[in-house]
């Protein structure tokens, strides 16, 4: 069985603070999860440890997230001369959006598709880096993680997601991978 590797992050700075989304590599990771399908768990990486996330991904055989290669691996870029974009990567934001033709929030496809919705987003996971809360960067984090997970392998099973619409309408999208 191939290993795939799902992924996601959290910054300590937003964009603002930085200087805006040309400089995404300043953002500087706060903590990076991930789930090995190969191991069967979850790994969860502070700052101090991004260099062993980088080894795993770049061992995978396959990396899936939602945003890494304009944003987690940009991220990632501020500490290795390594191209992650030269890894295998499925970025679900990028193939959906050559589907749609409209760019979908992971939120609205965790509630149509699953159920479920986020529990926080990017922006509150730099408060509690502020304040010092990695933990709860680390459970939101792990919880993406999941929905990520969960999103792709309904896709590749049903050959389809779901989302909802900017007037809440659940819609079809399907998908190849």
């Amino acid at each position: 069985m191939p290993n795939i590797v799902y992924f996601d992050l959290e910054t300590q700075k937003s964009a603002e603070e930085v200087g805006g989304w040309t400089a995404i590599s300043k953002m500087r990771m706060s903590v990076g999860v991930t789930y090995n399908t190969a191991e069967n768990k979850y790994n969860i990486y502070g700052e101090e440890d991004v260099h062993k996330l980088v080894n795993e991904l770049i061992r995978a055989d396959l990396v899936v997230g939602f945003n890494i290669l304009k944003f987690d691996y940009e991220v990632l870029h501020g500490y290795t001369a390594l191209d992650l974009r030269q890894i295998p990567t499925v970025d679900m934001l990028v193939e959906l959006h050559t589907i749609a033709q409209k760019k979908l929030a992971l939120d609205a496809l965790a509630t149509a598709t699953l159920g479920v919705e986020k529990t926080a987003d990017g922006m509150q996971a730099i408060v509690w880096f502020r304040q010092g809360k990695l933990l709860e960067i680390a459970e939101y984090c792990c919880y993406d993680v999941k929905i990520t997970r969960m999103i792709y392998e309904y896709g590749k099973a049903n050959k389809r997601l779901y989302y909802l619409d900017r007037f809440g309408k659940k819609q079809t999208i399907p998908v190849s991978w």
